[in-house]
């Protein structure tokens, strides 16, 4: 059986929010229907063990009125444009039927494993209303959805628009998505309902979360290999942008801060295949500018949080440490309140859309250099980088701070780019080098970011002097110096380990080759 495609667009927002889409000017539609809510509820079903899961799969059945659709859809999205296989078929009742889900690949799961009984997982409560609109020249669904994911270990509220192709580009898609958005606060969306109710039943979602696993096909050009990296960054972005404007951890703003540096590593790796397009380059330095200040409220984080407490150890009797937390606790606040404003823009959710609807269709997709085959750029990127990092970090103990940032930066790249492409490379004897190169290349990591929180810790300090000084009293001051020199007292051993670490990884063989 051939699988039907569903592209969509999904964007999240409060209920508020949600009504003010309903009355919008552009979603009123040009055609009868669809425009009074209707109340569905959807059950998901899956093995004991998760065996669709584990595949990859959904297996729902939905109630509408009296009738009810049996659905089973493949894959899941990166961030924001779901782009699934899709097979429906209508049932009877309320539990699945084998005779729908015959020729697609739940019924190959199932097989495999030994037919076991399906089984209720969660539930979606949802009022549904939908219009058809003109945009461009594309007919596109936009379908409001309000109400909740119900399982066993709590509820979630959900609130989101769906834009769906129904005839035309997605560029148009997009247009529209991008025109609501200048009036109504949208956010890219990230997780399917599906993804939702697992996050309940896993007790997962509700605090920061590391980048996921990426799986590149077999099949993959380096273009398709852009994508699903550019596409997985951004849903680590929006995952941990989430929880930190619920709650506001410290670790959630580092977890964000990395999706960034991840994404802006990814567009250096792939340089190659987007050196032709210029709103690459315009995007990579938009997303640099903007999120500056992100870099100053996570070096307070780490000041506070970890090189402050331990001074306060060393020193206890050190009378001015108090002081010194007192006033950058008082800069952690203003930076955070920063990071916020940022965050709560206009200019920033339109940046992602921008992002994503450029990653969909974007002039560097026609480009001759996307349609390499991905293992074969991935193996000339990585050794370009291997190499890079071996020059850099010659003497790396002899080296100045300027010169070891670059190859920390160098590092930190190589990194991503062997995380990004690890998935290409499936031999017994290659995981085991990734394995070995991870390793090595971590420990190369840990070192020179120990010696970048000592300058860091320097900046906090220079910082603190130069913009408050007038206000910093002398115990305060005297503090403040003393915990930089006892912070650089640290160095000479981190240089020596560090430049050990350098000589490790350039032992260690390539697991690409």
């Amino acid at each position: 059986m051939s699988a039907p495609r569903e592209v969509e667009l999904k964007l999240e927002c409060g209920g508020p929010d949600l009504a003010a889409l309903a009355s919008h000017p552009l979603l009123q539609g040009h055609e009868e229907g669809g425009r009074e809510p209707v109340l569905m509820v959807t059950t998901y079903f899956d093995t004991p063990d998760g065996a669709l899961r584990a595949a990859g799969l959904s297996l729902r059945v939905r109630r509408r009125g009296d009738s009810f659709v049996q659905t089973v859809k493949a894959g899941e999205a990166g961030a924001g444009l779901f782009d699934r296989a899709e097979w429906e078929s209508p049932v009877q009742g309320e539990t699945p039927e084998a005779e729908a889900y015959a020729g697609t690949p739940v019924a190959e799961v199932l097989a495999g494993a030994g037919k076991p009984a399906l089984e209720p997982l969660f539930t979606t409560v949802v009022m549904r209303s939908e219009r058809r609109v003109a945009y461009g020249a594309s007919r596109i669904v936009a379908t409001l959805d309000e109400g909740r994911v119900e399982s066993g270990r709590g509820d979630t509220p959900l609130c989101e628009l769906e834009l769906e192709l129904a005839e035309g580009t997605s560029a148009d898609l997009f247009a529209l998505a991008q025109a609501l958005a200048e009036t109504v606060p949208l956010r890219i969306g990230v997780r399917s309902k599906s993804a939702r109710g697992f996050a309940l039943l896993d007790e997962a979602g509700t605090g920061p979360s590391k980048a996921e696993p990426l799986h590149l096909p077999e099949d993959a050009t380096a273009g398709d290999a852009f994508r699903l990296v550019a596409l997985a960054c951004l849903r680590h972005l929006r995952l941990n942008e989430e929880v930190f404007l619920a709650r506001r951890p410290p670790e959630a703003l580092h977890q964000i801060r990395v999706s960034l540096r991840r994404l802006r590593s990814a567009l250096s790796l792939f340089k190659p295949i987007l050196e032709d397009d210029p709103r690459a380059a315009a995007l990579g330095a938009e997303i640099k500018r903007v999120t500056e200040p992100f870099g100053q409220a996570r070096n307070l984080d780490v000041f506070l949080g970890t090189t402050l407490p331990a001074e306060m150890a060393r020193r206890p009797d050190e009378p001015g440490l108090a002081g010194l937390r007192a006033r950058l606790e008082a800069e952690h606040e203003r930076a955070y309140a920063a990071v916020l404003d940022i965050l709560e823009a206009p200019e920033w959710r339109i940046l992602l859309l921008d992002l994503v609807a450029w990653l969909d269709s974007g002039a560097w997709r026609a480009l001759p250099a996307a349609a390499v085959p991905a293992e074969d750029f991935a193996s000339e990127t990585l050794d370009r980088f291997r190499a890079r990092v071996k020059k850099r970090g010659r003497h790396l103990d002899r080296l100045d701070p300027e010169e070891r940032h670059r190859v920390r930066i160098a590092a930190k790249k190589l990194r991503y780019g062997a995380d990004f492409f690890a998935s290409l490379y499936t031999g017994k004897k290659a995981r085991k080098r990734h394995k070995s190169f991870a390793a090595a290349l971590s420990d190369l990591q840990d070192h020179l970011g120990a010696l970048n929180d000592l300058a860091t810790a320097h900046t906090v300090m220079a910082d603190l002097a130069g913009a408050d000084g007038a206000r910093t009293d002398g115990a305060t001051a005297f503090a403040a110096g003393l915990t930089a020199a006892d912070n650089e007292a640290q160095s000479e051993d981190l240089l020596a380990k560090a430049a050990e670490a350098h000589e490790d990884l350039v032992d260690v063989k390539p697991f690409w080759r």
